[in-house]
């Protein structure tokens, strides 16, 4: 990766800059493409068609309302999904025989990607009484396992609904992850690369930080895991304070996710790029020493990209940044008898 393909980089593309992952016909191609290389007698249609189901359900065409989280938003999930199929393509060229995960589990994991956050989708029956998807933030991968278990056999994929609701436990941190138990180990390699997946997409989006302060942050606090119980014991006063504790979290938990939790799954990527190369590692690097050298300047004013928020409602973001700041007031106000003394997080939120 040369520092001219770096900077030619575009907002909604992926780490080779030749995907635009905020188009899910785009991410299918190439989906397709590697599901084929690597499976040619096998049909792509139980994944074809989960991505045709995952355009309308995101999109509010089912009995879900459209998604409303900017920053788990269809780009995430296109980016993360694509990512995916690349570690898949990877692991597959280097194992031997009998360790390959065949095209059912294959299947199997870009499905999981597909609707790994489905559970921030908000039921236009069953959740009624939530005003927005980042509600579900604490809760969320649960309810993506659920999601799964009533849409696998939809797709011929019924045999993995006793696992399936375990494997997407591994993007998210409901349960520790060292206790989620799969008799096959396929099924836990199938986990390993979901979660390498959902990570490695995140923080080497080109646009990740200013998504953390701008997007992130006001879902955590639509989430309830902003705010704690007084000002002083907050976990974000706001989104440059997510940011600043940033690099300690990458330390303390996705670090130790990608290297032990997961196996280095991440190095499957060196196995599908030429010579080597990890272009979502390179990233990932770029952004967090980016960031390093932001926080030791104090210049957040460099953070001014402008990500596109794919969401169906173009006001969503702003919606949700409302929302926010409502929280944040009647929070403020149940805290401190009627003085907002948690002006630093309003602030952001508004």
């Amino acid at each position: 990766m040369t520092h001219d393909q770096a900077q030619e980089r575009r907002n909604d593309y992926d780490v080779t800059n030749t995907v635009q992952v905020s188009s899910p016909h785009q991410v299918r191609a190439a989906v397709a493409s590697l599901f084929r290389s690597l499976y040619p007698r096998h049909s792509f249609d139980a994944v074809w068609l989960a991505f045709h189901d995952f355009e309308r359900v995101f999109c509010g065409h089912d009995e879900y309302h459209p998604v409303d989280t900017p920053y788990h938003d269809i780009q995430h999930t296109l980016d993360m999904t694509l990512a995916l199929a690349r570690l898949i393509a990877g692991y597959e060229s280097t194992a031997g025989p009998g360790d390959a995960l065949g095209p059912e589990r294959a299947a199997l994991a870009i499905v999981c990607g597909l609707f790994h956050d489905s559970g921030y989708l908000r039921h236009r029956e069953r959740d009624r009484a939530v005003a927005h998807g980042a509600e579900f933030t604490r809760s969320h991968v649960s309810r993506s396992g659920q999601f799964l278990e009533g849409y696998l056999p939809r797709i011929g994929l019924g045999e993995f609904v006793p696992v399936a609701a375990r494997i997407v436990h591994f993007t998210g941190y409901e349960i520790d992850i060292e206790r989620i138990e799969l008799d096959e180990p396929k099924d836990s390699l199938v986990g390993h690369l979901l979660g390498t997946a959902d990570l490695m997409a995140q923080l080497a989006d080109r646009c990740y930080l200013e998504k953390c302060r701008d997007r992130l942050f006001p879902e955590f606090v639509v989430g309830g895991v902003a705010l704690g119980e007084s000002p002083s014991n907050a976990r974000y006063r706001s989104g440059r304070d997510l940011l600043a504790k940033t690099l300690a979290f990458y330390q303390s938990s996705v670090r130790r996710r990608l290297e032990h939790n997961f196996n280095g799954a991440y190095r499957y990527m060196e196995a599908y790029f030429e010579h080597g190369e990890n272009p979502y590692v390179y990233f990932l690097r770029k952004n967090l020493a980016f960031l390093s050298t932001i926080i030791a300047n104090g210049s957040w004013d460099r953070l001014r990209r402008k990500p596109p928020c794919v969401i169906p409602d173009a006001s969503g973001e702003a919606r949700l940044l409302r929302l926010a700041f409502e929280r944040v007031r009647d929070w403020s106000e149940q805290k401190s008898g009627g003085v907002p003394s948690f002006a630093g997080l309003t602030a952001a939120a508004r």
